[in-house]
């Protein structure tokens, strides 16, 4: 079946689940009408005659299984195309390869350590220019974009501070402006919270390793857009630079988002209930969560998301010890990177992923030595808060 059959589906279904489990997924794509789409591992695939094919040349250009996956978050995220790519990191480094030396990036303050650490090297080394900015503030946002910006670069909750941008105005903001992308990383929401592109940004990136995988055992970057020429300029890219991801890790991150849904749900839910709990607690200096009513940029949350993962950071009383120590004593959750798979961890931000962000940009953004970052799973509620309650008070014995 060529690949030109195989984009031929009907269109996304009204409900969200409906899409996860059965968009593009239609078994008559398949010479055997497998229910369950199956592995192509092949690195490449036979001609008819030079320069004709049946959709397939060469596994980086285009496999099935990445074809599947691509196809199936089209209808998640509102998009028109879908791109894969091994890492989220690689997706963003390919979204970067649209811009040129003297271009500029403005940047959410609180942005993914990751993510920053890519964009310094590009202003050391290549000639973008960056400029980070609170993004919460729209007269600061404007007041960054100039002559040289062709990238306006957001986070939604940000990591780990978990400030919420409003997309929508930002959006506004920089479309103002000729030329000028907007890129949402979703990786805290995922598509079933939060839509990035329905909200006017240009692109949406998602780290599949986190949510949309929801097992911690694939590492993967989404991208979705609407635009037909971003499309094919990211495709070029993705062939090129060669960044994609194996056939069995699309079949696994296929497979894991057919859950999504379900789980996406019960993370509110847990996540909501340990935020709750760690607000009043007598050893919690302050819980930072979006779904508390008392969060800064609440209302914002309501406006644009339907939920709230299971992302939440707080500040622990009294000093780095009593941190390493509450991270010490946890028996249910697991010291760990990484956030959104099934299982609960926890982290020190900086000590762990913004320590190579410089002291005195962590203490300005609120990451500080009492800062921890939990990613509440899918365990039974009343284990969670046991867990957290012990470990608390062992942090003070």
């Amino acid at each position: 079946m060529s690949c030109k059959e195989c984009t031929d589906y009907l269109p996304p279904f009204k409900h969200f689940a409906t899409d996860a489990i059965h968009f593009g997924q239609k078994p008559e794509q398949w010479s055997s009408w497998a229910v369950v789409p199956p592995i192509t591992l092949s690195a490449t695939f036979k001609q008819e005659a030079p320069g004709v094919n049946k959709g397939y040349t060469y596994t980086r250009s285009g496999n099935p299984s990445r074809h599947v996956l691509e196809k199936v978050m089209t209808a998640l995220d509102g998009a028109k195309h879908g791109l894969a790519y091994s890492s989220g990191m690689a997706a963003i480094l390919n979204i970067c390869y649209l811009l040129k030396p003297g271009d500029a990036i403005v940047c959410i303050d609180d942005v993914y350590s990751g993510t920053r650490e890519l964009f310094d090297k590009l202003e050391k080394d290549y000639n973008i220019k960056v400029r980070y900015v609170d993004c919460t503030d729209l007269k600061l946002l404007e007041a960054a974009i100039a002559s040289d910006t062709k990238l306006v670069w957001l986070e939604s909750p940000t990591n780990p501070t978990l400030k919420v941008i409003d997309i929508k105005a930002c959006a506004d903001v920089a479309h103002k402006y000729k030329d000028v992308l907007v890129a949402v990383d979703n990786s805290l929401m995922s598509p079933y919270f939060q839509r990035p592109l329905s909200l006017g940004a240009d692109i949406c990136m998602s780290s599949a390793t986190k949510y949309i995988n929801g097992h911690c055992d694939v590492l993967m970057g989404l991208v979705s857009v609407n635009r037909d020429d971003l499309y094919e300029s990211l495709k070029h890219l993705q062939s090129r630079l060669g960044a994609v991801p194996s056939p069995f890790d699309c079949y696994m991150c296929n497979r894991g988002l057919k859950t999504l849904h379900i789980r996406m749900k019960l993370h509110f839910k847990n996540g909501l209930a340990v935020a709750k709990f760690l607000e009043f607690h007598s050893r919690v200096e302050k819980v930072l969560y979006p779904g508390l009513p008392f969060h800064p940029q609440h209302e914002v949350m309501k406006k644009q998301c339907t939920g709230v993962s299971g992302i939440l950071s707080f500040y622990i009383k009294g000093t780095k010890d009593n941190a390493f120590a509450f991270l010490e004593n946890l028996k249910v959750f697991t010291l760990a990177y990484n956030l959104g798979g099934y299982e609960s961890l926890a982290e020190h931000p900086a000590t762990m992923t913004h320590a190579s962000v410089p002291k005195e940009i962590r203490e300005k953004l609120g990451i500080t030595d009492t800062l921890i970052r939990l990613s509440v799973g899918l365990e039974d509620e009343e284990d969670l808060l046991a867990d957290l309650d012990q470990a608390l008070k062992a942090a003070f014995a």
